[in-house]
């Protein structure tokens, strides 16, 4: 579901309830519980995404003092001044959705570490506000291609390019060794160059002091090309390949 969809919903749903016990519809005393729970979850969406509740009352009485007041002597009136209230923050998550790039479906891979960190990255990426935030998206790249290579390097017949024996956390030269075997010969060259830009970006963003949202979320891409390539590499994305599963301790 669209990321604005359900609080769109609920900001809207609040709306009407503020408009039809404001004009003749249900008495106060039978929805103040609902209004006041909807209203923190709300605020508690609107914090997580730093904007702020434009609705200034606490519960329904608070609003039934406004209108009360002489300041809305009218159905209509009420009407349009909750509009007003209401719709430029309703305008601007719908232009976040509309403007937001849809997230492309990432289909497991049937290596449980593998899938659990790329879950990992996606989660952190989400809540990521700081710097701090930005380098722990990071580090979940980092720990991904390390469960990814182990679960497809082979010592002796993937060489990494530079000759260096990669060690046990080594991931960017056991999967250098790894495009270079499985993917050797011209016909595969464009491919390979892919393959390996990718794994490059993702390791030079992870090793980088500062952190930004963008250095962030290319890395998560990189990391994420580099799992898909290996994966339809490897016959994961085949259905005709039935290989044999791997226990989460062997990687």
């Amino acid at each position: 579901m669209p990321e604005n969809t359900d609080l769109i919903r609920e900001i809207e749903s609040q709306k009407a309830l503020m408009v039809a016990v404001s004009t003749g519809g249900p008495r106060i005393q039978d929805t103040n519980d609902e209004y006041k729970d909807r209203r923190l979850r709300i605020k508690a969406a609107l914090l997580r995404k730093d904007l702020e509740d434009p609705n200034p009352y606490s519960d329904l009485w608070a609003w039934y003092g406004k209108w009360s007041s002489g300041d809305l002597p009218s159905y209509q009136s009420r009407r349009e001044y909750l509009s007003e209230l209401f719709q430029p923050l309703l305008d601007k998550l719908n232009i976040e959705e509309i403007e937001r790039p849809s997230e492309p479906t990432f289909e497991e891979t049937g290596w449980p570490k593998v899938d659990r960190g790329v879950d990992g990255i996606r989660m952190a990426l989400e809540t990521a506000k700081s710097e701090v935030d930005y380098q722990t998206v990071g580090l979940h790249c980092r720990e991904t291609l390390i469960s990814l290579a182990k679960a497809v390097h082979n010592p002796l017949t993937h060489s990494p390019s530079d000759g260096v024996e990669p060690s046990p956390t080594d991931a960017y030269r056991m999967l250098d060794g790894y495009f270079s075997n499985e993917l050797s010969g011209k016909s595969a060259e464009a491919l390979r160059r892919h393959a390996k830009a990718s794994l490059q970006l993702a390791n030079d963003i992870q090793h980088r002091r500062t952190a930004s949202f963008r250095d962030a979320a290319l890395g998560a891409e990189a990391t994420r090309t580099v799992v898909n390539i290996v994966a339809i590499i490897s016959g994961k994305r085949d259905p005709k390949v039935d290989e044999p599963s791997q226990s989460d301790d062997e990687f």
